[in-house]
């Protein structure tokens, strides 16, 4: 009969730390609705960039600044440029609230003509991806606006 007691205890005291210590009805709910709140924001200096006539042959680079508006660190996962002519460059660290970070933007300028790039940025902000937009025209070297002044 001891033994059969005590095992009885013994299952009570497990059942008890194991399944017994619940939160109060609606706390879960709180902390996941609060953590789903508190997200990250992008607020950005511009999104487009016109580089106006530029050389062929003679790569033209631009940044785009943010500043992490939200209430969590802002981490970029992937920035993507339109094509091939396109090289980025950007924040690797996360970028605590209120802090600022870049995206670099650089056209090759291979091909002439005119030119409207994109750059998706892919982060944890409160937002879809971001595009950001880079423009001009590219014309034969002796031929720009600099070169005829």
């Amino acid at each position: 009969m001891k033994k059969y007691l005590f095992s009885l205890l013994l299952s009570g005291l497990v059942a008890t730390f194991t399944f017994g210590q619940t939160a109060p009805a609606g706390t879960a709910t709180t902390v996941s609705n609060a953590k789903a709140e508190a997200k990250a924001a992008f607020k950005w200096s511009e999104s487009e960039h016109n580089f106006g006539v530029i050389p062929q042959g003679k790569p033209v680079s631009t940044t785009f600044s943010f500043t992490n508006t939200g209430k969590v660190p802002l981490i970029i996962s992937q920035v993507q440029g339109s094509c091939g002519c396109t090289a980025t460059d950007y924040s690797k660290e996360p970028i605590a609230p209120g802090k600022k970070g870049y995206v670099k933007a650089t056209y090759n300028a291979a091909a002439m003509g005119a030119f409207h790039k994109t750059v998706t940025v892919t982060a944890n902000a409160d937002s879809a991806p971001v595009v950001l937009v880079i423009k001009g025209e590219v014309k034969a070297e002796g031929t720009t606006e600099e070169k005829s002044k």
